[in-house]
């Protein structure tokens, strides 16, 4: 009697290591990292030479600069 009472504790703990194991690896599945995003072509500034992603780019009559403080500069200085 005691056999199948420590059979039956051993199976029970088995069938719930293997419960937990799996929504352990499903959990991971599931919360595994998106891709990252593709990268961006750079721009240098036409004051200091910065580079900057295209998209952050402040876009001037003379060229893209790294903010619109450069931008003001450099069009406002004499050629």
């Amino acid at each position: 009697m005691k056999f199948l009472l420590v059979l039956a504790v051993l199976a029970v703990a088995f069938w719930i290591w293997r419960n937990n194991r799996e929504s352990e690896a499903r959990d991971r599945r599931d919360a595994a990292p998106a891709r990252p995003p593709a990268p961006q072509p750079m721009i240098a500034c036409a004051r200091c030479g910065t580079h900057v992603p295209e998209q952050e780019a402040v876009k001037g009559t003379a060229g893209h600069y790294c903010c619109a403080e450069h931008r003001r500069q450099h069009e406002a200085s004499p050629r």
